[in-house]
């Protein structure tokens, strides 16, 4: 019924390169309708503004989603209160600009529900994404029951007991912000598409973007550096699922491009 595109994390200049570069490519020939990425890196690595936005628009895809690096450029007021499309997690405190989920008309007149979550495990305690998943879940079901949550964490395992506890009752449940993709694309037993981490979009002579140089330094010394994007090989991470009639995932596909 539906095919969905979803992009690991967009790395600044070198991800949204590649981005411009093949997108476009793969939707002709992946026959996707609907594409969703990651774009908390986008700018710089750090954050997103209007303007980068709207480039990774330009390029093909349809919803942007955010995590940890949310606030970290000081023009995302601007993006979120302009921008719908670009949906920041659902488990930040009520009166939060923006909103933590939206709902899209694909061009076959089909509603989708696209939801952002931030995990809790080494990362700024918020509310329990699992509740606010709940939540999210009965907001959406009013108008479809095609639900794709992003869940932004740093544990696999809080990933994996999410995607257990949303089984049967959302589309799919993909992990992003490690930057490092995971073999374990599944379909849990009662229909929702799985994947532990869809991987990263930008540098790939990299340590998750960044130049190697620059974090072994951190490494080695234990003092703050300023971190700055790899330069060289890109590559683009990404999920492709198949949705049938009643929401469910069935098939997902990991795919991957490289950009000298």
């Amino acid at each position: 019924m539906l095919k969905i595109l979803f992009i690991g994390d967009i790395v600044g200049k070198p991800g949204r390169k590649i981005l411009k570069s093949c997108l476009k490519e793969i939707i002709a020939a992946e026959e996707t309708d609907l594409v969703i990425a990651n774009g908390e890196n986008a700018a710089g690595g750090f954050g997103i503004t209007y303007e980068v936005s709207q480039e990774i628009f330009s390029a093909g895809v349809d919803l942007i989603t955010l995590g940890n690096h949310t606030w970290d450029n000081r023009e995302i007021s601007r993006v979120l209160e302009e921008e719908p499309r670009v949906v920041r997690p659902a488990n930040y405190p009520e009166g939060t600009p923006g909103q933590g989920y939206y709902i899209t008309e694909t061009a076959k007149g089909i509603l989708v529900g696209v939801a952002n979550l931030l995990g809790q495990v080494f990362l700024e305690p918020l509310q329990c994404p699992f509740r606010i998943a709940d939540e999210v879940i009965t907001k959406i079901k009013r108008k479809t029951d095609i639900i794709i949550f992003d869940i932004h964490a740093e544990t696999t395992s809080e990933k994996m007991a999410l995607g257990w506890y949303l089984d049967g009752r959302v589309t799919a449940v993909l992990g992003t912000h490690t930057h490092i993709p995971t073999a374990d694309e599944r379909i849990l037993p009662k229909g929702t598409g799985y994947i532990t981490d869809v991987g990263m979009t930008g540098p790939f002579n990299s340590v998750l973007g960044i130049n190697p140089e620059i974090v072994i330094t951190k490494f080695l010394t234990k003092r703050p550096v300023r971190f700055e994007v790899a330069s060289g090989p890109v590559k683009l991470d990404g999920v492709i699922f198949e949705v049938n009639e009643h929401g469910y995932t069935t098939s997902i596909k990991r795919i991957q491009r490289f950009l000298d």
